[in-house]
């Protein structure tokens, strides 16, 4: 891990870390991925682009000075200037025109266009500019109004002391985060002791033999990270929805989450879980169907050669031992309608960049925190394909439909929640439809603990926030 600034976070887990130390104007380590407020005490709509926010009194960083609207503001302006070199920077010139500080407790933000995701977006990370020169773009050390501080950090583990100015104190007053690659050792330390909780960090197949040691106790709740299988919708065979319908309907996913997850996962009908507030119930469903799979692909033509094989396809996945061996049970499955699938595994950045170049025919990848309905703008708006400009566009698919493209521009504008649920709704069932991913599961949150740590909270973003309500019993 390289950086707690979340300016500059790559990781997921440099995210995490940085919540807890530096939180934003909202929160969404919240049940049903809603924002609540959480540096502001207040946020007020002045029309459909201007929002005045008013912080907390209670709002103080670690040093013990107090969250002031100037440090709202410098903090988006700092990602707002290219010089800076923030890696949000493109996805706040898309939202912001100014942020400014009105008062010592007051910052007002000028948006380019209604932006229905406003709460959610705000939820970035404040930092403190107290005492820093104009244009200052990096402070010496990460100062933040969380509930934890940075005491250290290195490429093996980082050290958290309570924030003493933070409205709700942590139980535990020095934290330890180690970073340990090897799957195994993570087991080992879990039940030798030398560890006390462990969150997402054991394989699904291995949870249950490990809770059969005596001193460690599982606790798990719902996800909204999604496993899914992208399908190049420019191939020649895959961009015809019958053949991405039959795949689908081939594999046995509920077997597979029994059999390889423990039964820990719900299986998924769109990029929302069943718990988001948007989530839309009532689209195609794709249950394990073999007669409806081979018949789909008779339908595109591909009928069986002598040896019984229809067609050929390559499918890559990152070199993570786990996700190589579910790839495998996947493409058996598929070989059971007359599709030969030849598994590559590649090391992650490998693998990554040719899943950004298209230079794929299927995969399976886990997506980051689906918190927003907005991630359907992000993932299925046409404009959001890799180009030689921008390689890291996130409709890595390539699917087009100019009427998701307006429905999802509609999402993101309309700031009526019943409206957007049912914007979002019509957007789910015509994706489930033509499927330009298969959306595989939500496996869920696991958390792995000595039995004398309680109180650990289990969010479905699965962040951090769980530390500031656990306990370990001397």
């Amino acid at each position: 891990m390289a950086t707690s600034d979340p300016r500059y976070a790559i990781s997921n887990y440099e995210a995490k870390l940085s919540r807890l130390v530096a939180p934003g104007l909202t929160t969404v380590d919240t049940p049903d991925a809603k924002p609540h407020l959480e540096l502001a005490a207040a946020v007020d709509r002045v029309d459909d682009v201007t929002f005045d926010i008013t912080l907390r009194d209670d709002a103080i960083f670690s040093d013990g000075k107090p969250v002031r609207g100037e440090d709202v503001a410098r903090t988006y302006k700092s990602v707002l200037d290219e010089k800076c070199n923030s890696l949000f920077h493109r996805g706040f010139v898309e939202r912001y025109a100014s942020v400014e500080a009105t008062g010592d407790k007051r910052v007002r933000f000028h948006l380019k266009t209604p932006l229905a995701t406003f709460m959610t977006d705000i939820e970035f990370s404040i930092l403190s500019f107290h005492d820093a020169p104009a244009g200052t773009c990096r402070m010496p050390r990460v100062i933040g109004a969380g509930p934890f501080v940075l005491e250290k950090l290195t490429t093996r583990e980082a050290e958290l002391v309570v924030n003493p100015h933070y409205r709700i104190q942590p139980r535990v007053k020095r934290i330890e985060i180690k970073f340990v690659k090897d799957a195994a050792a993570r087991i080992l330390m879990l039940v030798g002791g030398s560890a006390d909780l462990v969150q997402n960090a054991v394989r699904l197949d291995l949870v249950d033999d490990v809770i059969k040691q005596p001193r460690v106790h599982v606790e798990s709740g719902p996800s909204v990270l999604l496993t899914y299988m992208l399908f190049n919708n420019e191939d020649p065979v895959l961009k015809d929805p019958r053949v991405r319908r039959a795949i689908a309907l081939a594999i046995d996913r509920r077997t597979i989450v029994a059999a390889k997850l423990g039964g820990r996962a719900v299986l998924a009908t769109g990029i929302l879980p069943p718990t988001h507030w948007a989530y839309n119930p009532d689209v195609t469903r794709y249950d394990f169907d073999i007669a409806r799979a081979k018949q789909l692909l008779d339908e595109a033509g591909l009928r069986p050669n002598a040896r019984g094989v229809r067609l050929h396809l390559v499918y890559k996945t990152s070199a993570d031992a786990f996700r190589v061996s579910i790839a495998r049970v996947i493409a058996a499955q598929l070989a059971a309608v007359g599709i030969d699938v030849e598994v590559r595994s590649f090391e992650f950045g490998t693998f990554f960049a040719d899943i950004k170049r298209g230079n794929y025919q299927i995969a399976t990848m886990q997506s980051p925190e689906v918190i927003e309905p907005d991630f359907h703008y992000w993932f299925f708006h046409s404009s959001r394909f890799p180009t030689p400009k921008d390689p890291d566009g996130s409709n890595r698919w390539r699917y087009k439909n100019p009427t998701i493209d307006k429905l999802v521009e509609a999402g993101r504008a309309e700031l009526d929640l019943a409206k957007r649920k049912q914007i979002y709704g019509e957007a789910q069932r015509i994706i489930a439809d033509e499927l330009p991913i298969l959306p595989l599961w939500h496996e869920d949150n696991i958390v792995l603990s000595n039995v004398d740590v309680k109180g650990y909270t289990i969010v479905p973003n699965a962040r951090f926030i769980g530390l500031v309500t656990a306990a370990k019993s001397p």
